[in-house]
């Protein structure tokens, strides 16, 4: 009798057993079961999706990381051109000339009116190639090199006609280097665009040379536009760093 009172409160324990579960000491080993069909989940799953996860963080840290420096890298390119030399505000004439200088584009135009029926367009590019001077021979000197800018040129009379002269221009001086007669009423064949300027007779080009400084394209417009062309540089270069910028802080 008892033993028959000791097996009966064990029994009791048994098939009533209580209902607060201690948690499992491995965070992990919930997932070992489906809940809902009570079958086990391979831990070899659980291991890659660890290891996934994982990757998936430093992945992301390293992605974080380098966006970082490369701000950083830009903004302190901005910077520095701002504190060694920023750009001046351009001007918006020159002479008789106006000047139409839209952000971004890569070259200028000037405009003017000669006399009662001349209306006179002149567009220059940035710095478009350069043509190296050599210097003496003492060891460490390296040549300069002379920048150049493209003039186009258009004189246009009332409806007629329009007078296109292509110039180089140099850091002190304007060189002419053709002219076209570019015709109102366009046709679709070919035609004759003349010699090359250098071929004409010397007393000749000294003649379109004093048209044009008669109108004000001389040496002094070239002085000016690689000054202009060499601060819109700056500007250009100093926007184009603030749009890298912003393009990388939105991603």
């Amino acid at each position: 009798m008892a033993v028959a009172r000791l097996i009966r409160p064990l029994r009791k324990a048994l098939i009533n057993p209580p209902q607060t579960l201690i948690p499992l000491q491995n965070p992990t080993s919930h997932l070992l079961y489906n809940n809902k069909m009570g079958e086990e989940i391979n831990p070899f799953l659980i291991s890659q999706t660890h290891n996934s996860i994982r990757r998936n963080y430093m992945s992301e840290t390293r992605k974080s990381a380098f966006k970082d420096n490369l701000l950083r890298l830009v903004r302190n390119e901005i910077q520095y051109e701002l504190d060694r030399s920023p750009p001046k505000q351009p001007p918006t004439k020159y002479e008789s000339f106006t000047i139409e200088d839209l952000p971004g584009e890569q070259w200028i135009r000037l405009k003017r009116k000669f006399r009662e029926n001349e209306e006179i367009k002149v567009e220059a590019t940035m710095f478009d190639g350069a043509v190296p001077i050599p210097k003496s021979d003492v060891p460490g000197i390296k040549e300069d090199m002379l920048l150049h800018i493209t003039l186009i040129i258009n004189i246009l009379k009332g409806d007629g006609d329009v007078l296109e002269i292509l110039c180089s221009a140099w850091p002190d001086s304007i060189e002419i280097t053709k002219l076209f007669i570019r015709r109102s009423n366009k046709t679709s064949h070919q035609v004759y665009d003349g010699p090359e300027f250098k071929e004409l007779d010397d007393e000749l080009q000294d003649t379109l040379y004093e048209f044009l400084e008669a109108r004000g394209i001389n040496d002094e417009m070239a002085i000016f536009l690689h000054e202009y062309i060499r601060n819109k540089g700056k500007t250009e270069f100093i926007r184009w760093m603030g749009t890298v910028k912003s393009y990388i802080e939105s991603k």
